[in-house]
């Protein structure tokens, strides 16, 4: 196992600065808050909503300011392909839905190395865009490492590439809002409760976010059905959900079976 305080980052800083640039070109704008929440040296769990394919090029920028480089936890399939070799130079962890044991372990051995591992407790992309039911993984491994879990909501990637939409890659003249919360100390004891407590500080800052966001929410597809949205309610995303997880298991077994 490679531990976090044996990295190089070789290609990880060259890229954030040519995104920034990239963003700067496409006439992008950020609104940001709390930034400063994340600590500038030690481990840490940033814990983010998960609303679009690309929101962990966007949560990261949330550290910029603390000049640190966040490790995300992605799915496996994200580093086959074209994309692999980058995202491995940048020590993401790459997380096997169907075996979670040693990612999570090397997400443990980062935060005790002193890395800032970027998580999405949802787990999948929320197309109600609402904070869906989070799992307790990331309660569990800021407590096991002894770090602080800190709860963060990005609004407006979804506008770029999310599930059943058309996408707009670029973006140009989007506005991304990049929200931080204060740290929670979780102790581990009651992870659902903890997790709990997690999922309300989301929840408030997604509030914020949309609240603050420059477009209203009143009528767009993107945004959540309380606020006058035009996204699914959770029951029917829910029910979405377990029409696409059905569909995949079903190609899956004509694969193998085939």
């Amino acid at each position: 196992m490679h531990y976090a305080r044996d990295m190089r980052d070789i290609t990880y800083p060259p890229v954030i600065v040519t995104a920034k640039t990239l963003f700067k070109a496409l006439g992008m704008r950020f609104q940001t808050s709390g930034t400063e929440h994340i600590p500038r040296e030690g481990g840490a769990v940033l814990a983010a909503n998960h609303i679009g394919y690309v929101d962990f090029v966007f949560d990261g920028l949330a550290a910029q300011p603390s000049k640190r480089l966040v490790r995300f936890m992605a799915k496996r399939e994200a580093f086959e392909g074209p994309t692999g070799r980058l995202m491995r130079s940048f020590h993401h962890i790459s997380v096997d839905r169907d075996s979670g044991e040693e990612s999570y372990n090397t997400a443990v051995e980062y935060l005790r190395s002193g890395e800032v591992v970027g998580i999405f407790p949802e787990a999948t992309i929320s197309r109600s865009m609402e904070i869906k039911e989070l799992k307790t993984g990331a309660v569990r491994m800021a407590a096991e490492a002894g770090v602080p879990l800190i709860p963060m909501v990005t609004w407006g990637t979804q506008l770029l590439k999310t599930k059943d939409h058309e996408s707009d890659i670029w973006g140009r003249g989007k506005t991304v809002a990049l929200h931080v919360g204060p740290p929670l100390a979780v102790t581990g004891e009651d992870p659902v409760a903890e997790t709990a407590l997690l999922h309300a500080e989301m929840t408030r800052l997604l509030e914020k976010a949309i609240t603050e966001y420059p477009i209203s929410p009143e009528g767009q597809w993107w945004a959540p059905a309380r606020f006058g949205g035009l996204a699914p309610t959770p029951e029917e995303a829910a029910r979405l959900d377990a029409e696409e997880k059905a569909a995949k298991a079903a190609r899956r077994a004509e694969r193998e079976n085939g």
